[in-house]
């Protein structure tokens, strides 16, 4: 297989606006007003709507129909053996057009035990833009005063229990499963996340969201704030999931592995990426892989049968995988899961 290029996905009518940013990124018509997200290698689709987010490989065929057709030749034997025919990656572009809500996403269990579903939903952010993100409590939260705020719709009470961070370009966060977070207008980022679209959002008012049922998965708050962390992160857990413009190399902290992996490859002349299969991003500079052109803003998959991946020219390119085949035992990463 050769290096796959992709336009951008962009699902329409989402319920936060945005879009601008990811279609100056890419060198495109501008997008819609309501289009901040661009699902990149997707094979997840928008919770409630399927099909919608999948992305149609420019031969016109479904990427998941592509891997059921060769999945040893995208994703190789030992990602197989590992994982089965799962990417077990979602790589977005997301242009927070305005502050998001305060929202938090389930851990695998509580999502295979409520939901059916195979995955949770960490995720991880590289800031291409910066601004203020807000994660995890900053004092306890018992559960009633929680659900309270919620029914209240006090949404400057509910991102006053957030952390507020600056975040500048090049820097990375991680958002493990449960902890509440909300981005805020402005930030431009590239996020690479377990592939689901499980998002139980506390705030609904001044959104896009014309029924809150929407907000719970289907499940009620009653329920679905059992998957939300109701305990602080001290400041020592909190400068954990933070990492200040990393130069190269792998970005993320260890505790992100189980979940994925992302390397910033700073390229000046040519070099040889590691095979396996991977979601390109080109951030800057004029950069070529596997012979194709790869200016700022393309986005691209590697299928494991390419072998090395051969980049060349000037830029930054950032290397988004699936976690290793090691992780295959399950997430380690347990001590920020209370409830």
């Amino acid at each position: 297989m050769d290096l796959i290029v992709l336009p951008s996905n962009r699902p329409a009518n989402r319920f936060y606006r945005g879009g601008r940013q990811i279609t100056e990124f890419r060198g495109e018509p501008p997008a819609e007003s309501h289009e901040p997200e661009d699902w990149i290698a997707s094979t997840t689709s928008v919770f409630g709507e399927p099909g919608v987010g999948i992305t149609t490989l420019p031969n016109g065929v479904p990427m998941p129909t592509a891997i059921e057709r060769d999945p040893q030749g995208l994703l190789g034997v030992e990602h197989l053996a590992a994982f089965g025919p799962d990417t077990r990656l979602l790589v977005k572009l997301l242009d927070a057009g305005q502050r998001l809500p305060v929202h938090a996403h389930p851990d695998g269990s509580f999502a295979a035990t409520h939901l059916g579903h195979a995955h949770g939903k960490a995720e991880a952010w590289y800031i291409l833009r910066g601004g203020t993100v807000h994660l995890g409590l900053n004092r306890d939260v018992e559960g009633p005063g929680l659900r309270n705020l919620v029914e209240r719709q006090d949404s400057e009470s509910l991102l006053s229990l957030l952390n507020p961070v600056d975040v500048a370009p090049g820097d990375v966060v991680f958002v493990p499963p449960c902890q509440l977070h909300a981005i805020g207008q402005g930030v431009f980022l590239l996020e690479v996340q377990e592939p689901e679209d499980l998002s139980i959002l506390l705030e609904w008012r001044d959104f896009d969201l014309d029924d809150p049922a929407k907000c719970h998965l289907g499940l009620g708050f009653d329920l679905a704030l059992n998957a939300v962390s109701h305990r602080h992160l001290d400041q020592e857990e909190l400068d954990k999931l933070f990492i200040r413009a990393p130069k190269a190399g792998s970005m993320l902290p260890r505790a992100a592995d189980p979940y994925f992996r992302i390397e910033r490859i700073l390229v000046d002349g040519w070099q040889e990426i590691a095979p396996g299969f991977a979601v390109l991003v080109a951030v800057q500079g004029d950069l070529a892989a596997a012979g194709e052109a790869m200016p700022a803003g393309r986005t691209a998959i590697a299928p494991h049968s390419m072998g090395p991946i051969a980049v060349s020219g000037h830029g930054e390119l950032l290397v988004c995988r699936p976690p290793s085949p090691e992780e295959r035992a399950g997430p380690r990463y347990r001590t920020w899961q209370f409830h």
